[in-house]
């Protein structure tokens, strides 16, 4: 009876600590338009923390992460095989981010801990959900090790540790840059309040990436009717290899 008395207090104590934190936030654009001439973005994401409890209080961390729609991925080895390079293993990963960021106050491995981390998927690896491995595939960690070196490359992965900015005991920001290989789709940005290695609060909000005007046309025509959009590329091409011979006519004859 008394060790269950001690975990309720324990419980309520937790509970009541996370309800000392208040946190809102909000991003500078709720929407992100894909034209024909899109040439990357970047949002400011901006926030407050109000302490609720009485007294001082430890300072605080912030981490932000930017997640893209999810999609599955299959990523293969390569091997040389008689000389030859070739795909030896793969492994498909259920729902990879395909854009994945993260800001920081800090240090990722000095503001939190493995536990919050697992708990709340916030590093990229823990991001991306490694399911359905063949059980012939050995190292299967090191596919997805080589999916996020990939798209770090790319500008899709990133991580700025000290990116966020603390202004004073409340306010907080931080830049997020969209390359211009993004897809479209909803974008969830999560920010969480770190304190003691632990997440003591969290706020949740949605950016829309959206094609618009020509890219728009074009990409619901690809996915909708493929076999009329096959034509019509069809038909570009004809056109603008018979223009050019004609033009290279015109400028040889006169």
């Amino acid at each position: 009876m008394i060790r269950w008395i001690a975990t309720l207090v324990i419980a309520l104590s937790t509970a009541n600590a996370a309800q000392a934190q208040q946190m809102v936030a909000d991003l500078s654009q709720s929407r992100v338009s894909i034209t024909a001439s899109f040439a990357g973005s970047h949002i400011l994401v901006f926030g407050a923390v109000r302490e609720t409890a009485v007294g001082p209080q430890e300072p605080f961390d912030v981490i932000i992460t930017v997640s893209g729609p999810l999609q599955p991925v299959t990523v293969r080895k390569k091997d040389r095989v008689a000389g030859i390079w070739v795909n030896t293993e793969e492994a498909r990963i259920d729902a990879a981010p395909t854009f994945y960021n993260i800001s920081t106050t800090g240090p990722m491995a000095d503001i939190l801990s493995e536990t919050a981390d697992l708990r709340h998927s916030i590093s990229t690896p823990n991001a991306i959900r490694a399911v359905g491995l063949t059980e012939d595939v050995s190292e299967a960690d090191a596919f997805t090790e080589a999916l996020i070196r990939i798209r770090r490359a790319d500008g899709t992965y990133t991580e700025d540790e000290g990116g966020v900015t603390l202004i004073g005991q409340t306010l907080f920001r931080t830049d997020i840059e969209l390359p211009s290989n993004i897809v479209e789709g909803t974008y969830l940005a999560r920010i969480f309040m770190i304190r003691d290695q632990r997440v003591v609060a969290t706020f949740t909000d949605v950016l829309g990436v959206q094609k618009v005007g020509l890219e728009r046309w074009i990409y619901t025509l690809a996915q909708e009717q493929a076999a009329l959009y096959g034509l019509l590329s069809l038909t570009i091409a004809i056109a603008a290899g018979w223009g050019a011979s004609a033009t290279f006519r015109y400028i040889r004859g006169s």
